[in-house]
């Protein structure tokens, strides 16, 4: 595949352990937006506020049903880019049904779900690893998502994801 403009040559991983640090997610967002520009992937345009809120959400629910984050790895590559936040509870998340919009609370993996084109969840020793994936062509046509983007049932495999 030729090395298209604002695609990174090779993967590249970045890693910000959370163990312990006050406001989580303010600092993920702040390490995700230097992330982006380092790539060369973040404008102030609607895709980029989308992968903040990304961020943001999967941090969110690592505090709130997680145990805390412990992890948040961002890796980019010619495929497009993956939003990771590993925490501390081992029991795999799922949307609440139904999804009530008029409703307070319950909307992190719903938004997710709509601003990714794929999502997931994964058991691992000491916790769990729930991701988000961006596609290339989409980080390159600075899309935001569609109404009909939502979360992959062969993206997930067998566990839900946030």
């Amino acid at each position: 595949m030729p090395q298209r403009a604002g695609v990174p040559k090779a993967g590249q991983r970045r890693r910000l352990a959370l163990l312990a640090v006050p406001g989580p997610v303010g600092r993920g967002r702040h390490f995700a937006r230097q992330a982006l520009e380092d790539w060369g992937w973040a404008d102030a345009d609607t895709l980029t506020d989308d992968i903040l809120l990304i961020v943001s959400e999967l941090l969110a629910n690592a505090c709130i049903h997680g145990g805390g984050p412990r992890e948040l790895v961002l890796t980019a590559s010619q495929e497009g880019l993956r939003v990771e936040v590993l925490d501390h509870e081992t029991t795999l998340p799922s949307p609440r049904p139904p999804h009530l919009t008029t409703a307070p609370g319950g909307h992190g993996l719903h938004i997710v779900a709509r601003l990714s084109e794929r999502w997931g969840a994964h058991p691992h020793a000491g916790g769990k690893s729930v991701w988000a994936e961006l596609g290339a062509a989409r980080l390159l046509s600075r899309e935001p998502a569609g109404p009909g983007l939502t979360g992959s049932p062969a993206g997930r495999g067998a566990a839900p994801a946030v």
